[in-house]
């Protein structure tokens, strides 16, 4: 069932993704930290000042942290760094090679699902601040963030529908 491998292959791109963007999202809040508490400070200083990037835990404590974090949903970004987690070391998990049948696959793969889902929510709250700090002067698109959790299932498992349980038309009311 190379289709589920090809799920979990997107799955993982769009975990390390996440754990990017949350370390980007961090280290940007730190040089404007550096940068408030001494504006005489050249950007080489400000850089050398920013602590060393963390693993994602660590990211999002930091982040909760942060005067940028306490506006933002962590609960939700906790939510998708444990969905990442088990997406990074489980994700691939169906077993030992001898023993998985196909129904087995199809079970894992709605595991895998539900990670995605709540991956994906917790990446359109990051990516969100991403584009806000690209593009400070710009609003962030309101139908992509509105339709980014069904896109991303549809990348991940647009190919597995027909074998997968249903999803709700929008995930995104489940925010």
């Amino acid at each position: 069932m190379s289709s589920a491998v090809l799920s979990v292959g997107r799955a993982l791109h769009l975990a390390n993704a996440y754990e990017d963007k949350c370390q980007y999202v961090l280290r940007v809040g730190n040089l404007i930290t550096a940068h408030q508490a001494d504006p005489a400070m050249t950007f080489e200083e400000a850089v050398a000042s920013v602590p060393a990037d963390k693993l994602l835990g660590g990211t999002l404590h930091s982040l909760a942290a942060h005067a940028m974090g306490r506006t933002m949903d962590m609960d939700t970004l906790h939510k998708a760094r444990r969905a990442r987690n088990w997406i990074a070391h489980e994700g691939a998990s169906i077993g030992a090679i001898w023993s998985v049948d196909r129904d087995r696959i199809l079970q894992h793969t709605v595991k895998l699902r539900a990670a995605v889902t709540d991956l994906a929510l917790g990446d359109n709250t990051i990516s969100q601040w991403c584009h806000g700090l690209a593009e400070p002067h710009d609003l962030p698109p309101a139908d992509w963030i509105n339709g980014y959790p069904d896109a991303v299932d549809t990348w991940v498992f647009g190919h597995l529908r027909g074998l997968l349980p249903e999803q709700p038309s929008s995930l995104a009311g489940s925010e």
